[in-house]
């Protein structure tokens, strides 16, 4: 029998708007007022300073480790204005600059950052998923999210960030296969940052594109320049659509890179060159937008030197907030609450031990908190208070 070749209509697309200086192509360009642009730059502005601050805050021992955001504010950013209120979120660990565009208070990313899980906690009527931090094992949480989403007949999207390293998880290729088969409405958004901590893209996958994994699957796949807002915001809002609509999930592949550490715990000077990150700096999203916005007559310098000082206010309150919340929340005996209705043997057991230790020791027992089992309030528990 002859060989036959298989018709196959397999294509990437490669996505970018606005240049390294701030130059658009109008006919590329989604609609967007000036007014959302406004706000997608204070969201980013903010996230950038936020992240400074926060790895200050580590250096100082004051916060526990973290993954900075800085250099991938566009492609989350761009994402999440896409999204209504009734769609689904889920981060990885470095969503920042997504969660607050969602409202998530800079208190409540603090105090999650300091070791207190009482910053996890989600609002009743927000469609959030908390921080994960194993790799990829929120993606299939996505697909279940869009599956059920589906299920009660609603036209709610999930939206799912996982970075480079992810795709080679099986989790991130089981919740691809899923998704297509069902068809459930599901954003699959890889920040490609290059580097999945110290192995480079290049290393990850023979593959050219990472959004090309989307074809296998018969998924649409497309990447985009992730330092452009508007081109991620341009490709989420055209795969939002063909969800809500029932026509199924989309791979977007943000082409990005991140400016900093990978984590607190990490030194990139033993992995990476100067020359890269300089290179990449040119490309960086939030000056490229400021340039633009700038050419628009959007915002002038001393707009952006205004929004810089109300920012650091902003970050200050919220510090000394996170401060008093961290002293009123300085019970141990929390470690025992909000899991069990009612504690098991073993850990009533261990609780009135440590009770008793720490009555002995000067401590005791403070907030309310009784002796003979866990808090009936819902909520997390949180670990020593540092991280």
């Amino acid at each position: 029998m002859p060989r036959e070749e298989i018709d196959l209509s397999c294509k990437v697309e490669y996505l970018s708007i606005l240049d390294e200086d701030g130059h658009l192509d109008e006919a590329l360009a989604p609609d967007v007022s000036d007014e959302q642009l406004e706000q997608m730059h204070r969201v980013m502005l903010l996230a950038r300073r936020f992240d400074e601050r926060m790895l200050n805050l580590q250096r100082q021992g004051r916060i526990g480790t973290f993954a900075p955001v800085s250099g991938q504010e566009a492609a989350q950013v761009g994402v999440m204005a896409a999204l209504q209120a009734q769609d689904w979120f889920v981060p990885s660990f470095r969503e920042f600059a997504a969660s607050i565009w969602r409202g998530t208070p800079l208190k409540a990313l603090l105090l999650y950052n300091a070791g207190y899980n009482e910053g996890a906690a989600i609002a009743e009527d927000a469609h959030d998923l908390p921080i994960a931090i194993p790799v990829a094992t929120q993606i299939p949480h996505a697909v279940g999210l869009a599956y059920a989403a589906r299920y009660r007949d609603t036209d709610a999207v999930a939206l799912v960030f996982f970075g480079d390293g992810a795709t080679s998880e099986g989790d991130f290729h089981e919740a691809m296969n899923f998704a297509s088969v069902f068809e459930t409405p599901t954003l699959f958004v890889c920040q490609n940052n290059q580097w999945a901590i110290s192995i480079p893209r290049e290393d990850q996958t023979h593959s050219k594109t990472l959004a090309q994994k989307a074809l296998a699957y018969g998924m649409p796949g497309i990447q985009v320049d992730g330092n452009d807002l508007l081109a991620v915001l341009a490709a989420a809002r055209e795969a939002v659509e063909r969800a809500r609509s029932g026509r199924g999930p989309t791979l977007i592949e943000c082409v990005t890179y991140r400016l900093s550490v990978h984590t607190t715990a990490d030194d990139p000077s033993r992995y990476r060159s100067d020359e890269e990150v300089e290179e990449w700096e040119r490309r960086e999203p939030l000056r490229r937008l400021q340039r633009y916005l700038k050419e628009r007559g959007i915002l002038d310098d001393d707009g952006i030197e205004a929004l810089e000082s109300e920012i650091s206010e902003e970050i200050d309150q919220a510090w000394q907030e996170t401060e008093q919340a961290m002293q009123e929340l300085d019970e141990p005996l929390d470690i025992f609450a909000h899991n069990y209705a009612e504690l098991p043997r073993t850990l009533r057991e261990q609780r009135e031990e440590m009770a008793s230790r720490l009555g002995e020791g000067g401590g005791g027992l403070s907030n309310g908190q009784t002796d003979h089992g866990a808090g009936a309030q819902p909520g997390p528990a949180r670990g020593d208070g540092r991280g």
